[in-house]
């Protein structure tokens, strides 16, 4: 399908005016021969006997974390409240170890051994849309309880991954994730917080927040740490960053420049929406967007997808024309679901976003199954993790510090 780039999206900035003006691997290597946090690992426990080593995954969802370090990693545990994101993950993935309940139900001395744990923690109290109630609210403050299971673990895993929102390190004058810092740090763990946005992978603009803290005595190649912030470091996590202890700016290789285009998803069949629902929806279409719709030519067939908002006490839909969807949500509302505005020989009609373009657009799989209704599958990919950022990180820093932990 043709593409037509009317808007090209802004590139991600970095902040090396934030840089510590005397940093250095160098001051990596004094603090983990500084501190000796060894006992925290619980002993030498063998993670090399089997093939691949052992995570846990907490807040585990409809399992794409899974799907995305499914090379570097096996899943020794997981956990999720949802049985509806449960019945996604046990569809395409051993669901043997699939704790389904609260994560204030777990305890942590029951859990096996893992080399490295993850926590796709709630987002609602640090997103706009959640009113940022904060880290320690009801739901975002969950991340507390995955640190008292480390606390109870009979051994603390050399690798710890937290994932969420840009709300972490951006509201509250940053202090959402300085506090999760320290709790880190008081642990035993060197830290430092990441920006990687999906849409380096695929057609979606998901900008996300990773953490990834190892344990201090864990001799980091130096390949992984960079001297200064680099293109995975944002102006508000530098802002986040400075002054605190056991800092690390993570490096990684930059990805190469996407191929996939927003065409290559869709769905190009899929029926319309009923004839009063695609009426409203072109109503509804934002004058000025409406305007650029016009401008593509009749000859082409054309996807945009959009949100509804409220501007001015007035609803209306607002459309994209970067060749990125938005960022998906969970279907709690109708502004909720993003719609798809289609353009061919010279109609305009709109529907939907379907489920497998949903999947599609965090990079799951086409064989991916996501059973139950429409809305359970859009909850299941709109509050997951994209797959090949997933893998990305597994393959080029969890992956090389889990073989530095072994050497060890």
């Amino acid at each position: 399908m043709e593409q037509l780039l009317l808007f090209k999206p802004e590139n991600n900035q970095t902040c090396r005016e934030y840089a510590p003006t005397e940093y250095s691997t160098t001051d990596v290597r004094k603090r983990q021969l500084k501190r000796d946090d060894s006992h925290l690992a619980g002993g030498n426990i063998d993670f090399t006997a089997q093939s691949l080593p052992l995570f846990h995954e907490f807040f585990a969802g409809s399992g794409l974390v899974a799907e995305g370090l499914k090379k570097q990693f096996r899943t020794s545990w997981a956990n999720d409240i949802s049985a509806k994101k449960a019945a996604v993950y046990s569809a395409n993935h051993d669901s043997s170890n699939f704790h389904l309940g609260s994560i204030t139900e777990v305890l942590g001395v029951d859990l096996p051994a893992a080399t490295m744990s993850w926590a796709s923690f709630p987002c609602q109290d640090l997103s706009l849309a959640g009113l940022s109630g904060g880290i320690n609210a009801a739901r975002s403050g969950l991340v507390w309880e995955w640190l008292r299971i480390i606390d109870e673990l009979r051994a603390r895993p050399p690798i710890l991954v937290a994932e969420n929102v840009l709300g972490l390190v951006s509201s509250n004058a940053g202090n959402n994730y300085r506090v999760l810092h320290e709790a880190l740090v008081e642990r035993g763990y060197l830290v430092g917080a990441m920006l990687i946005d999906a849409e380096r992978f695929v057609p979606q603009s998901r900008p996300r927040i990773f953490i990834v803290a190892t344990l201090a005595h864990v001799t980091m190649p130096d390949e992984l740490i960079s001297m200064a912030p680099n293109w995975l470091h944002s102006d508000a996590i530098c802002k986040a960053a400075q002054g605190l202890k056991d800092w690390v700016w993570w490096r990684l290789p930059e990805p190469p420049k996407r191929t996939q285009h927003l065409s290559d998803i869709i769905e190009w069949d899929t029926p319309f929406a009923s004839p009063a629902s695609d009426a409203l929806n072109i109503k509804l279409i934002a004058a000025k967007h409406r305007k650029v719709l016009d401008m593509v030519p009749d000859s082409l067939t054309f996807a945009a997808p959009g949100y509804k908002r409220t501007r001015n006490g007035n609803q209306v839909l607002e459309l994209r024309f970067d060749d990125l969807s938005g960022c998906l949500r969970t279907p709690r509302g109708g502004s909720s679901r993003q719609v798809i505005v289609i353009k061919k020989n010279g109609l305009v009609n709109s529907r939907l976003l379907t489920v497998r373009e949903a999947a599609r657009l965090m990079g799951a799989p086409e064989n991916y199954v996501i059973p139950g209704t429409y809305n359970d599958g859009y909850m299941a990919m709109g509050d997951a993790v994209a797959v090949p950022v997933v893998r990305w990180l597994g393959k080029h820093l969890l992956a090389p510090l889990v073989r530095a932990y072994e050497k060890r």
